[in-house]
């Protein structure tokens, strides 16, 4: 039975970073930057905006220390950024920061984070919070409450919450398996609200209007975990493991390994959702959207102005066909989409 921090680590790399006021042009420059590859430039960018307090940048800093982009890797400087982002309500950098903190074994520290994600439906603190109310090693021991945080994240496609979902079957009983379900469902209904009390969702730029994001590549493609030998006893996130089942089994939790972390996207292609006179309106259309298109997962939203009009587009896309791809899965849920090129 070995630790495996990397595992945990790897969870940091699926975050995306925002652009917004005081130093918007320096911050998007530096975003800009990130995506030719240019990583010493963009940290150059972000550094003056982050030292005098912008939180995006704080943020996009905190990443790059973290993977080891443009900067030598240092988690203790990239818990520094994300924790002076969190500090000023950044989403993304909260999520990570919880991470971080557990990653250090600071789990006290880190669990009003984790809690404070998952409810607005982080995926890899739900995996985390799943596996720790399965053991009852750093929170009570749940094991619907276990089941139906494993449920919702598996449900958003990070692949090792749904092998895990398959080894607490051996244990869960099934009764308690359909009350997580039920749970399940409670708590996807929670976390739109969350969301939609959260800013809708989305971080706006104040002199643009327009949400611009990207997401930062990982240092390495991650790998799926090897299946691991058979050992008894429970653990912690991190600890691969497979249990043996016996008579009376000790409970095992599933191992928490990492989900595969996508590269960042790109292109100058784009679908438009809708438009409206009223901005909240978009917001709203694309917390619907998002929950009934699967294909728009991990798609970032924009709130284009144009006069009084607001503009909900999603993207990037490399290619038309590709846009139109993804405007025929909106179609076929029943809202009208178009492509769009920049």
């Amino acid at each position: 039975m070995t630790k495996t921090n990397d595992s945990i680590a790897s969870l940091l790399g699926m975050a995306l970073f925002a652009v917004s006021t005081p130093a918007l042009a320096d911050v998007k420059a530096g975003v800009d930057a990130w995506g030719r590859g240019d990583f010493q430039t963009a940290i150059n960018e972000w550094r003056g905006p982050a030292d005098k307090g912008d939180a995006d940048a704080q943020f996009n800093l905190g990443q790059a220390y973290k993977l080891g982009r443009g900067v030598p890797q240092d988690l203790a400087l990239a818990e520094k950024w994300y924790k002076k982002a969190a500090d000023q309500g950044h989403l993304q950098a909260s999520d990570n920061y919880g991470l971080v903190l557990f990653q250090a074994n600071r789990r006290a520290e880190a669990l009003p984070y984790l809690q404070a994600s998952s409810q607005r439906g982080e995926p890899r603190a739900q995996y985390v919070l799943g596996t720790g109310h399965f053991n009852g090693d750093f929170v009570e021991k749940d094991w619907v409450k276990a089941y139906a945080l494993m449920t919702r994240a598996s449900a958003q496609q990070l692949p090792q919450a749904t092998a895990n979902l398959a080894q607490m079957d051996r244990y869960i009983p099934v009764e308690d398996r359909r009350r997580a379900v039920e749970l399940a469902g409670k708590m996807e209904q929670d976390e739109k609200r969350v969301r939609t009390a959260q800013i809708g969702g989305l971080r706006t730029t104040q002199s643009t209007g327009e949400v611009q994001t990207a997401q930062l590549p990982p240092s390495r493609p991650a790998a799926p975990a090897p299946t691991p030998a058979p050992t008894p006893g429970p653990i912690t996130p991190g600890v691969t493991y497979a249990p043996t089942p016996t008579p009376t089994p000790a409970p095992a939790a599933p191992a928490a390994t990492a989900a595969p972390v996508r590269a960042a996207a790109s292109g100058d292609w784009r679908v438009q959702l809708g438009a409206f006179s009223d901005e909240d309106k978009a917001k709203n259309l694309w917390t619907s959207l998002e929950s009934r298109v699967s294909a728009l997962a991990g798609m970032q939203p924009y709130l284009v102005k144009a006069g009084g009009i607001t503009r909900l587009q999603a993207g990037p896309f490399a290619t038309q066909a590709q846009a139109e791809s993804m405007c025929s899965s909106v179609k076929a849920s029943g809202n009208d989409c178009i492509t769009k090129r920049r």
